[in-house]
């Protein structure tokens, strides 16, 4: 006889779950079937009635995916080691932030993680698009459930997160530690977020192409979604670079890994996107350009999505290695964007463009920023897959590392932050440079003061030393005289000024915001690599010694110290600066029985002007290795990322963006031919 509320029955029950669980995701990929079908044979005989099937069943998808995934996370709060993803993945002594994050820690979680945050977007179209032309919406959600489809197959015929081990282990591997971290607790939400959150505006693109029309309110329609996923790509980057920073124990914040780079690349597509989107909705030209670019970001979002679980590279990053399920994955990447780009050369043509302008314009700016953009990414992409290509074709083993990308990316990087500044202040259409020139004087005269004063107080140095931080005086001052221009044209009356900050749409706020941020990250990165100072030693407690001009560490002692599921080592060091004692620093070396790993946590001494970070690593004969850094503004990178990311926040407050863009009955602009 079992009793009510014995483990027995709890037992039973969370077996129960996992099993609706399953169940509930086979229901969801019946229903991305259905909204991606239904909807499109009404679309070709114009029923209405048909097309109206996606708003239903997209939230029917979404609420039995979400059901899935609450079945998942539970097996991994209540340790139900009956599922082999769990006994895997977890350990009954892991605090409860790493059970949760366990469950998108690993392949099958975080796919379906994926597909529960692309059928989150497929439901919010649904209940924000109310206004959009039922064809268009109906064209729209259908490509997003046929991706959710191909996604929903995967996980089931590949990647069961449900499947059941026996015999049922006692204890589960536990999940790498590197992982138990709480950056990379948040950094694959709101990455899947931003890589899933670009599959609207390709979905938009590819609708638009099958009806062969696209205006000024089609682009006002994705420049929304986009700019969401882009703020949350930013995060999500930001994060996985902060994680890096302070976890891995190198020291470095990016180091052009793979996988880092597959989040680069589609990134930098949806900034060019944003761009290029604006051009659309004010002037509606480059409608050709904007079309691809909205297929090329979730192009490369999916493609990433490859490089992480094909097994064709190594990395800390990769969740799988089955050749298996890379050749499905890459399926999905040839079918969606191969088709994609077929449809956009067969009906892109088509689509005539409006709005002249001339050779000095905003239009053109905005055309520089996208090119630069464009071949930054391009470059990153060879960059990363040449070695690749290599070995394949000609079996050759190749290494493209740091120095390739600094050498390649940073030139269009730093030519696209110069050029920023005019651009933003020059007027649509038609402008004068001469005019922008001598608006901005103040700032240019500040940026080359900072530069030759940086150059003299560093006695020549680094070129990105120099350079790096007149460009961010540029950027930051042009960004301020440019805001100041916008509230403050002419001489006027204080409170006018005021009503006119106030009254300043959203999109003007959030384009200072993000274009300040840039500013402060570039700041951030040319004083990191420039003057960054670096001491490595052997010591031992009672050793005093010297890190840079101003500071020193003193090692006072090493102790053997018990965490939630780990063993360290940990060592204590006192900062002092100019001999006086600042800080305690507890660098560390875990162990983590459960799965046999050692990781690294640094000791940072966090300031605005500069971190001191400490590690220490293995114990040797002579004493503990020490490595000490002095890294000048390194907060400032990521302070500048979160500055970028509100700025896209504070855009999508715009009234523009709440406003139906069938509202405006504006036309769509038939395809000639």
């Amino acid at each position: 006889m079992v009793l009510p509320g014995s483990s027995v029955t709890l037992a039973a029950r969370w077996q129960v779950t996992v099993e609706l669980g399953h169940f509930a995701l086979i229901l969801a990929f019946l229903c991305a079937l259905v909204q991606c079908t239904i909807p499109l044979i009404g679309t070709q005989r114009g029923w209405v009635s048909w097309m109206r099937v996606v708003a239903p069943a997209s939230f029917a998808q979404f609420i039995l995916t979400a059901l899935s995934f609450a079945a998942l996370t539970n097996a991994f709060i209540q340790s139900d080691f009956s599922v082999s993803l769990v006994a895997t993945n977890s350990h009954s002594a892991k605090p409860l932030l790493y059970k949760l994050s366990g469950v998108w820690g690993n392949h099958e979680g975080s796919m379906l993680l994926w597909v529960l945050v692309l059928s989150l977007f497929s439901c919010l179209v649904a209940v924000f698009g109310r206004q959009l032309p039922v064809h268009l919406k109906s064209l729209t959600l259908a490509v997003q459930a046929a991706v959710s489809s191909a996604f929903f197959a995967f996980i089931l015929f590949t990647s069961n997160p449900f499947e059941r081990r026996f015999p049922v282990p006692f204890e589960g591997a536990g999940l790498n530690p590197l992982l138990q971290d709480p950056g990379l607790a948040f950094h694959p939400p709101f990455l899947y977020m931003g890589y899933v959150g670009l599959s609207v505006s390709f979905s938009f693109a590819v609708a638009a192409l099958l009806r062969g029309r696209v205006d000024a309110a089609w682009a006002r329609w994705v420049r929304p979604w986009t700019l969401a996923s882009w703020v949350f790509l930013t995060i999500g980057i930001a994060l996985g670079s902060w994680w890096a920073y302070y976890e891995l124990g190198w020291g470095g914040w990016w180091f052009w890994d793979p996988v880092e780079n597959a989040s680069f690349m589609p990134w930098l597509f949806a900034t060019a996107l944003l761009h290029s989107a604006t051009v659309t909705e004010k002037r509606e030209a480059l409608r050709n350009w904007t079309l691809l670019l909205a297929i090329l970001a979730f192009s490369f979002s999916l493609l990433g999505t490859f490089l992480v679980r094909s097994g064709i590279i190594t990395s800390v990053h990769t969740f799988a290695s089955d050749p298996g399920r890379g050749i499905f994955i890459l399926a999905i990447l040839l079918v969606f964007s191969g088709g994609a780009l077929c449809l956009y050369g067969w009906r892109g043509a088509s689509m005539v463009p409006s709005g002249a302008f001339a050779a000095v314009s905003r239009e053109t700016a905005l055309i520089a920023n996208n090119l630069l953009l464009a071949v930054a990414a391009i470059v990153v992409f060879l960059g990363t897959f040449w070695p690749l290509a290599a070995e394949l074709i000609f079996g050759r083993t190749l290494s493209v590392g740091p120095p390739f990308f600094n050498i390649a990316v940073t030139p269009f990087l730093a030519a696209l932050a110069a050029i920023l500044p005019i651009g933003a202040a020059l007027p649509w259409k038609r402008g004068a440079i001469t005019v922008v020139l001598w608006r901005m004087r103040m700032a240019l005269a500040a940026s080359l003061l900072s530069g030759v004063a940086v150059l003299i107080y560093q006695s020549g140095g680094p070129v990105v030393g120099w350079l790096g931080m007149a460009i961010a005086v540029w950027l930051a001052g042009g960004v301020l005289i440019d805001f100041w221009q916008r509230v403050a044209p002419r001489r006027q009356e204080l409170g006018v000024t005021l009503r006119r900050v106030i009254g300043l749409p959203g999109s003007e706020w959030g384009k200072a915001l993000a274009h300040g941020g840039l500013a402060i990250t570039i700041a951030g990165i040319s004083a990191i690599t420039a003057w960054e100072t670096e001491v490595i030693r052997t010591s031992n407690p009672g050793d005093h010694y010297q890190i840079s001009g101003q500071y020193g560490l003193r090692f006072e002692r090493a102790d053997t110290v018990a965490g939630p599921n780990y063993r360290a080592q940990q060592a204590e060091f006192t900062l002092l600066a100019d001999g006086e004692p600042v800080a305690q620093l507890f660098p560390e070396r875990r162990f983590y029985p459960a799965s046999g790993m050692t990781t690294t946590e640094a000791a940072i001494d966090m300031g605005f002007l500069r971190d001191v970070y400490v590690v220490i690593g293995d114990p040797q004969p002579s004493g503990v290795t020490v490595k000490a850094y002095v890294k000048p503004l390194a907060n400032w990178i990521w302070l500048g990322a979160i500055v970028m990311s509100l700025g896209g926040l504070v855009s999508l407050t715009d009234r523009r963006y709440r406003l139906a863009a069938g509202q405006r009955r504006t036309s769509f602009v038939p395809a000639q031919g």
